[in-house]
């Protein structure tokens, strides 16, 4: 039997990125969108965070899911909760190693 959870269906997860459906569209980089894209962050990705985040953990967050979709973090900003902690989650599902 399987310990692998079923992705709910708004997100479907790839070995190089998560695609994350939003419950309503936002206006993301001037462009009405229902869908973004996080990309696999890199060693470098999460650093550059951590850097601008000065250690404040929200921002670094913010800073880092900002650059892994290619948004602004004021179009981030202003996500419903829900819809943000989507990210949240395709983001840890995304980086989660499920090799034994």
């Amino acid at each position: 039997m399987s310990n692998l959870k079923k992705l709910p269906t708004w997100l479907i997860v790839s070995p190089d990125s998560a695609l994350v459906v939003l419950s309503k569209p936002y206006e993301i980089n001037g462009v009405q969108v229902d869908r973004l894209t996080l990309r696999a962050p890199t060693v470098r990705d999460v650093r550059a965070a951590n850097a601008m985040g000065g250690g404040d953990e929200e921002q670094r967050e913010m800073n880092l899911f900002a650059s892994l979709s290619e948004s602004g973090l004021k179009d981030l900003e202003g996500l419903k909760l829900t819809d943000y902690q989507r990210l949240q989650a395709a983001y840890f599902r995304l980086v989660q190693d499920d090799g034994v």
